[in-house]
Order: structure tokens, then C-alpha cells, then sequence
């Protein structure tokens, strides 16, 4: 796994900061703040890139 629990991602076409929440069949699990509601979605690993904050687990 390139990402950990709590780490700050963002989606390789762009849109907002999102926080890992957790991981499920193969699926980076994600949620983010829309300015209205949480929202939350499910990512392939490829499919995004670490935001601001780096994982300790980066190898």
C-alpha cells in the first residue's frame, strides 16, 4: 500500500483534498468536505497521489 489511514490525497484529474479512511478490496477508501456535506468514495490506488501531508510508510 502506497497510502496509510489519515493520509491527505488527491485525485490524479483534479478536485478536492480528501482523507484515506480506509481500505477494501483492492479500493482506497476516501471522504472529503464538499462545502455542503461529507462525501465519501472509493479509489483505485493509481488513481490518486499524496496531498500535503506525507505517509511514513513511503518507501
Amino acid at each position: 500500500m502506497l497510502f496509510v489511514i489519515s493520509d491527505e490525497v488527491r485525485h490524479k484529474n483534479g478536485g478536492q483534498r480528501m482523507i484515506v479512511t480506509g481500505f477494501a478490496n483492492g479500493m482506497v477508501e476516501c471522504r472529503w468536505y464538499n462545502g455542503f456535506a461529507v462525501q465519501r468514495e472509493a479509489f483505485r490506488e493509481d488513481e490518486l497521489y499524496a496531498g500535503k501531508r506525507e505517509s511514513c510508510a513511503q518507501e
